[in-house]
């Protein structure tokens, strides 16, 4: 891997120099905190792309059966799944280190107990079955990293299951609209918000 490649949020063990900050991120009447640092995907505020899928995912029904954030970062968009839903255990998978360490300390830091976080490559080390799948894939990771996230969801989610993806208009949500619309036999867009495209499927 190369020395760029090393600060990427996708490396497995970012070798930028540490830049923690603090951010605040408010949705309703719930308020947490996560602290940041160099090496991680958007870390001088929540990316508006997790935002909208944050916003989106509250209002959505799907079987209690735990729930899995793939790619989760330092945890914003798991962490307030786990906050709307504290009945469910929500599963929280990345390949960044430093990202994981921080979804940990940020769990803690807003007093969430029902989270598992740990390192996994996509569904690489995932051993169960979910009633929600919530992902805000790695762009820059390619294509194939973001299909096989796509993709592999299906396998992962219990009958009537939901997955929701955020991806950018101009980064591919048309194209991940329709491989999504070819695993699972259907894929709407629940939410649009300045070229940000929620996309969802259900396992029927």
């Amino acid at each position: 891997m190369t020395e760029e490649k090393n600060q990427m949020y996708f490396a497995t063990a970012p070798t930028a120099k540490h830049d923690e900050h603090l951010v605040n991120y408010r949705i309703d009447d719930f308020n947490l905190k996560f602290y940041t640092d160099a090496g991680v995907f958007s870390k001088l505020r929540i990316d508006y792309g997790s935002g909208v899928l944050i916003k989106a995912m509250k209002d959505q029904e799907f079987p209690a059966a735990g729930i899995l954030d793939v790619g989760c970062g330092y945890g914003p968009i798991g962490l307030f799944a786990a906050k709307f839903w504290p009945e469910q255990e929500v599963d929280m998978v990345d390949v960044n280190e430093r990202a994981l360490a921080l979804a940990k300390r940020n769990a803690k830091l807003n007093g969430i107990d029902n989270v598992k976080i740990y390192c996994s490559d996509g569904y690489e080390k995932v051993t169960q079955n979910y009633g929600l799948i919530l992902t805000n894939p790695p762009i820059r990771a390619g294509k194939k990293v973001v299909d096989e996230i796509l993709t592999g969801a299906y396998d992962h989610l219990v009958t009537d299951g939901l997955l929701l993806a955020v991806l950018q208009k101009k980064q591919g949500a048309p194209s991940a609209k329709k491989l999504m619309n070819q695993t699972f036999g259907n894929c709407e867009i629940i939410k649009r918000d300045k070229g940000y495209y929620i996309l969802a499927s259900r396992k029927k």
